[in-house]
């Protein structure tokens, strides 16, 4: 009988598949930056999709300098604020957090999302922030950011997200002082990335729930004969006889969606403040209609509409140069079909 090979159904890069702890995605790395000091980060929410033309810039394209249609992801990005400053240490088991400064003054309605401190010295703090970073314990500086989903029409929430934000830069002492310099103000997009640059964009996928492992990891169908009792939907096999337990490796039923996901060097086609201008007639799907900031991010984006979406310069652009892209028409027909 021949032997029959097959490349496995699905990838396990990804296992255990279960859902993430929380909406709110976490960065455990940033990009590597030797410049001045930036912050290395933003949050908007999704909106929505439409479609761009603009002309191909792509160096040896069939189409260079021809005019495409491009699809293009709308993202809603508010204004966020600057809650505190947490300095962090390094050793050779990693970076552990050493101390936090924070704002004089925050919004009440940050403590719907966290513990307001009543007896704060920022004083006491400060001073241990700045001996620290003196004796240069201090490896890392990240400022606390949240947004300001009450400024959103399409998202009924008022509770603010809370995330960190690395400090980017070649010198701490300077990553200080810019960080004290945007202690308890606001932030926007163009702090972070420019109109033409390549992003990561990071998002909690969409929840499925409990799925077969048809759908969960693409395996065949039963044939007829071995589907008897309405099995066709079932795995072949548990697996070899040793070792006596079914391995993880096994196709086997299980939650699909809701975890964290990364797209790699998504590229930043339009950033603008006129939300009118893109918002079409009725509104956006299951969003409504656009009131703040937004920016429009080549190709599609994980996450349903609303959900919070992170974004970060490109940690791994190769020989990818960013470049102003020379956009035509932006549509804004309505959605409503």
């Amino acid at each position: 009988m021949p032997k029959i090979n097959r490349p496995r159904r699905g990838s396990l890069a990804f296992s255990p598949r279960k859902r993430a702890k929380s909406p709110i995605p976490k960065y455990q790395s940033w990009p590597l930056y030797e410049g001045a000091p930036i912050l290395q980060g933003f949050a908007g929410y999704k909106v929505g999709m439409t479609h761009v033309i603009m002309v191909d810039d792509h160096k040896s394209s069939p189409t260079e300098g021809k005019e495409i249609m491009v699809p293009v992801t709308v993202i809603e990005v508010p204004s966020m604020k600057v809650a505190a400053i947490r300095a962090y240490s390094r050793d050779t088991y990693g970076k552990h957090a050493l101390t936090e400064v924070w704002a004089e003054q925050l919004d009440t309605i940050l403590g719907r999302r966290i513990t307001m401190p009543k007896d704060y010295n920022s004083e006491a703090a400060m001073k241990k922030l700045s001996d620290a970073v003196a004796a240069g314990i201090v490896a890392e500086i990240h400022a606390v950011t949240y947004t300001q989903p009450a400024a959103l029409s399409g998202v009924p929430k008022k509770v603010p997200d809370l995330m960190e934000i690395k400090v980017g830069g070649a010198d701490v002492k300077k990553q200080l002082e810019f960080a004290l310099g945007l202690l308890g103000k606001e932030v926007t997009l163009n702090n972070v990335v420019q109109t033409g640059a390549f992003a990561d964009i990071t998002a909690i996928t969409t929840g499925k729930g409990t799925q077969g492992a048809v759908k969960r990891w693409g395996i065949a169908l039963r044939k007829r004969k071995h589907s008897v009792g309405g099995k066709e939907r079932h795995i072949g096999t548990l697996g070899p006889w040793n070792p006596h337990h079914v391995r993880w490796q096994v196709p086997q039923i299980g939650q699909l969606g809701f975890q964290q996901r990364t797209e790699f060097n998504k590229r930043i086609l339009k950033f603008s403040e006129n939300a009118s201008e893109i918002t079409p007639a009725g509104g956006f799907i299951n969003y409504g209609i656009l009131k703040n900031p937004y920016v429009l991010v080549k190709g599609s984006i994980p996450g349903p509409v609303k959900r919070l979406i992170r974004i970060r310069p490109a940690i791994r652009m190769g020989e990818q140069v960013a470049r102003m892209p020379a956009i035509q028409f932006v549509s804004v027909q309505s959605k409503q079909g």
